[in-house]
């Protein structure tokens, strides 16, 4: 490789290593605020929601969670440059979590039922985000497999 051309693939990385970081601190972000949502839903929210709300907010927190979670793995895939695409799924992550829990955070504190359609873009977003992550890991076999 010619200096140019190792000096561009040095700069790709250097992107990709700051595109991994901001993956992995929203998703520490999604699970910080997840876990306090969680929290005031156990505790102080008990006495404002009733019982379908609260199931309402769990399935939200569960959500957050869990997706936060799988933005993790796949920060850290692309830390080790496992595939370009990873950054788009990564924001369809985020942005299906937003919608999809955000959604529902919205609603039970009195927002319009009219932003209910939120939610459901949201759980799309979601069920694209991990087949895209699923066809990604699938469709590229590694160097030593045969």
């Amino acid at each position: 490789m010619n200096a140019g051309g190792e000096e561009q693939h040095l700069a790709a990385q250097l992107s990709a290593s700051a595109a991994a970081r901001r993956v992995l601190g929203v998703a520490g972000v999604l699970l910080t605020i997840g876990i306090v949502i969680g929290a005031l839903g156990a505790h102080a929210l008990r006495a404002v929601l009733d019982a379908r709300q609260l199931v309402s907010l769990d399935t939200a927190v569960d959500y957050q969670l869990f997706n936060a979670l799988g933005m993790l793995v796949v920060g850290v895939l692309m830390r080790s440059g496992e595939s370009p695409r990873l950054g788009r799924i990564a924001a369809m992550l985020m942005a299906g979590i937003v919608c999809f829990s955000g959604g529902i955070y919205v609603m039970l504190a009195g927002a319009s039922r009219l932003l209910g359609f939120i939610t459901p873009v949201g759980g799309v977003l979601l069920i694209l985000a991990w087949a895209a992550f699923a066809w990604e890991m699938l469709r590229h076999r590694a160097p030593d497999a045969r």
